[in-house]
Protein backbone atom coordinates (compact mmCIF):
# COMPACT_ATOMS: atom_id res chain seq x y z
CA UNK A 1 0.00 0.00 0.00
CA UNK A 2 1.07 3.54 -1.04
CA UNK A 3 1.71 6.37 1.63
CA UNK A 4 -1.29 8.80 0.93
CA UNK A 5 -4.57 8.75 -0.95
CA UNK A 6 -5.53 10.07 -4.01
CA UNK A 7 -9.20 11.83 -2.95
CA UNK A 8 -9.28 13.81 0.17
CA UNK A 9 -12.62 15.30 1.21
CA UNK A 10 -12.94 18.45 4.16
CA UNK A 11 -16.17 18.75 5.10
CA UNK A 12 -15.50 21.54 7.77
CA UNK A 13 -14.17 24.46 6.05
CA UNK A 14 -14.98 27.79 8.06
CA UNK A 15 -12.61 30.70 6.65
CA UNK A 16 -12.49 32.99 9.77
CA UNK A 17 -11.56 36.86 8.85
CA UNK A 18 -8.67 38.04 9.79
CA UNK A 19 -9.07 40.03 12.39
CA UNK A 20 -7.39 42.92 14.37
CA UNK A 21 -4.19 44.23 12.21
CA UNK A 22 -2.48 44.81 15.30
CA UNK A 23 -2.25 40.85 16.48
CA UNK A 24 0.72 39.40 15.13
CA UNK A 25 -1.29 36.17 13.32
CA UNK A 26 -3.74 37.09 10.69
CA UNK A 27 -6.84 34.32 11.01
CA UNK A 28 -6.63 31.97 8.43
CA UNK A 29 -7.08 28.37 7.10
CA UNK A 30 -4.51 26.64 5.39
CA UNK A 31 -4.59 23.23 3.28
CA UNK A 32 -1.58 21.33 3.70
CA UNK A 33 -0.05 18.73 1.35
CA UNK A 34 2.87 16.21 2.31
CA UNK A 35 3.46 14.36 -1.03
CA UNK A 36 6.27 11.19 0.18
CA UNK A 37 6.10 9.97 -3.18
CA UNK A 38 8.44 9.84 -6.26
CA UNK A 39 6.74 11.29 -9.07
CA UNK A 40 5.26 15.32 -8.69
CA UNK A 41 1.28 15.73 -7.45
CA UNK A 42 -1.00 17.40 -10.02
CA UNK A 43 -4.08 18.28 -8.13
CA UNK A 44 -8.05 19.55 -8.48
CA UNK A 45 -9.42 21.22 -5.63
CA UNK A 46 -13.49 21.68 -5.82
CA UNK A 47 -15.01 24.17 -3.52
CA UNK A 48 -18.39 23.59 -2.42
CA UNK A 49 -20.70 26.32 -0.73
CA UNK A 50 -24.40 26.25 1.48
CA UNK A 51 -25.79 28.72 -0.49
CA UNK A 52 -24.09 28.43 -4.30
CA UNK A 53 -23.29 26.23 -6.98
CA UNK A 54 -19.15 24.45 -6.33
CA UNK A 55 -15.92 26.62 -7.79
CA UNK A 56 -14.66 23.32 -9.66
CA UNK A 57 -11.10 22.20 -11.54
CA UNK A 58 -8.57 25.02 -9.62
CA UNK A 59 -4.89 23.49 -10.06
CA UNK A 60 -2.08 23.44 -7.62
CA UNK A 61 0.70 20.90 -7.85
CA UNK A 62 3.37 19.78 -5.35
CA UNK A 63 6.45 18.56 -6.21
CA UNK A 64 7.68 14.67 -5.14
CA UNK A 65 8.95 14.64 -1.69
CA UNK A 66 8.15 18.20 -0.30
CA UNK A 67 5.85 19.72 1.94
CA UNK A 68 3.39 22.70 0.30
CA UNK A 69 0.91 25.06 2.29
CA UNK A 70 -1.30 26.66 0.50
CA UNK A 71 -3.44 30.02 2.45
CA UNK A 72 -6.74 29.51 1.87
CA UNK A 73 -7.20 33.01 2.84
CA UNK A 74 -4.70 34.34 -0.25
CA UNK A 75 -5.90 33.38 -4.17
CA UNK A 76 -5.75 29.79 -4.88
CA UNK A 77 -4.54 27.43 -7.57
CA UNK A 78 -4.03 28.18 -11.44
CA UNK A 79 -7.40 30.32 -11.00
CA UNK A 80 -6.39 32.55 -8.06
CA UNK A 81 -9.73 31.81 -6.92
CA UNK A 82 -10.48 33.85 -3.53
CA UNK A 83 -12.32 31.82 -1.43
CA UNK A 84 -15.14 33.58 0.73
CA UNK A 85 -14.94 33.97 4.30
CA UNK A 86 -17.52 31.42 5.63
CA UNK A 87 -18.35 27.79 5.35
CA UNK A 88 -17.18 25.82 2.80
CA UNK A 89 -15.70 22.55 2.34
CA UNK A 90 -12.98 21.19 -0.71
CA UNK A 91 -12.70 17.82 -2.26
CA UNK A 92 -8.67 17.14 -3.63
CA UNK A 93 -7.97 14.98 -6.33
CA UNK A 94 -4.75 14.48 -6.72
CA UNK A 95 -3.19 12.12 -9.36
CA UNK A 96 -0.46 10.96 -6.86
CA UNK A 97 -0.81 9.67 -3.76
CA UNK A 98 -0.20 12.04 -0.85
CA UNK A 99 -1.19 13.46 2.66
CA UNK A 100 -3.61 16.05 3.32
CA UNK A 101 -4.82 18.49 6.44
CA UNK A 102 -6.51 21.94 6.60
CA UNK A 103 -5.31 24.11 9.84
CA UNK A 104 -7.17 26.90 11.31
CA UNK A 105 -6.07 30.01 13.09
CA UNK A 106 -9.56 31.80 14.51
CA UNK A 107 -8.37 34.92 16.07
CA UNK A 108 -12.00 36.16 16.70
CA UNK A 109 -11.55 35.20 20.56
CA UNK A 110 -9.17 36.70 23.09
CA UNK A 111 -7.65 32.94 23.29
CA UNK A 112 -6.17 32.73 19.71
CA UNK A 113 -7.66 29.35 18.48
CA UNK A 114 -5.30 27.15 16.33
CA UNK A 115 -5.59 23.40 15.21
CA UNK A 116 -5.34 21.21 12.56
CA UNK A 117 -7.78 18.48 10.72
CA UNK A 118 -6.70 15.53 8.90
CA UNK A 119 -9.20 15.23 5.76
CA UNK A 120 -11.34 12.34 4.93
CA UNK A 121 -9.29 10.30 2.55
CA UNK A 122 -12.57 8.73 0.28
CA UNK A 123 -10.28 6.27 -2.16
Amino acid sequence: MSEGRRTWIFPDGDLPPPGDPDLPLEGHESLIVLNVGSMDASIQIDIFFPDREPEVGIKVSVPSRRVQCFRLDKPLGDRQYQIPFGQYALRLHSDAPVIAQIGRADVRQPNLSYYTILGYPAD
